[in-house]
């Protein structure tokens, strides 16, 4: 089953994805926690590095956002005087509403609700609107991967394992919607050069290591 899950939030600690978590199962939400941080030595250890996520299926990603929302809205009346979004602008907190996925949901309650006391609400189906726009944004392809296609080839032909690595991720590589969608995370073009440079990689690091058995012989 955990095969299907996706990341729904991620945390730099573990207390607070595993409070996620229990709250989200609390409430019904089948979920898993998942410590995504790097596997260094400890030389190399660092609380930046840390990354906790909360997975689940895609299809509890509504249910589990709008259980949010509601638990947020009961903290809206007591929030300090000096939090920060008191000092955002309109057109700030618009973004934070548009860009709800980078924002807490406590921040996203507050903003709706502070653009609501200055006489500039967002209806419900504004919001909607909104939130399908974020989608098709975000799930645009990332920029032109021109630079890595280059090495990325010229790892291969070197028969170097990185160029394996670098077309592997350019051909295969996804990322996970707001909405629990996975979508690639290069254009056509760019996942073509991957494969490309993966097959590529593959064949020139297995003539290299025959080349250096048959030299053994």
């Amino acid at each position: 089953m955990s095969n299907s899950y996706v990341t729904f939030k991620k945390f730099p600690d573990a207390t607070q994805a595993k409070g996620l978590q229990q709250f989200l199962i609390e409430n019904g939400i089948e979920c898993l926690f998942v410590d995504d941080s790097p596997s260094l030595g400890s030389s190399f250890s660092s609380d930046l590095l840390k990354e906790y996520e909360i997975q689940m299926h895609p299809d509890n990603f509504e249910k589990a956002n709008t259980l949010l929302e509601e638990h947020a809205e009961n903290f809206l009346k007591d929030v300090p005087e000096d939090y920060y979004l008191f000092t955002f602008t309109d057109e700030e907190l618009h973004d934070v509403v548009l860009k709800h996925d980078e924002w807490s949901e406590f921040d996203y309650m507050l903003a709706r609700k502070l653009l609501d006391e200055r006489g500039k609400s967002i209806d419900e189906a504004h919001i909607k609107s909104l939130r399908e726009q974020r989608i098709a944004d975000l799930a645009k392809p990332e920029g032109d991967q021109k630079s890595w296609i280059i090495i990325g080839y010229i790892l291969s032909l070197l028969g170097g394992f990185f160029g394996v690595i670098t077309g592997y991720v350019l051909w295969s590589s996804k990322k996970t919607l707001p909405n629990g969608d996975m979508v690639p995370t290069y254009s056509a073009t760019d996942r073509m050069h991957g494969k490309n440079i993966l097959i590529l990689g593959i064949i020139v690091l297995v003539v290299s290591v025959l080349v250096k058995i048959l030299k053994l012989i």
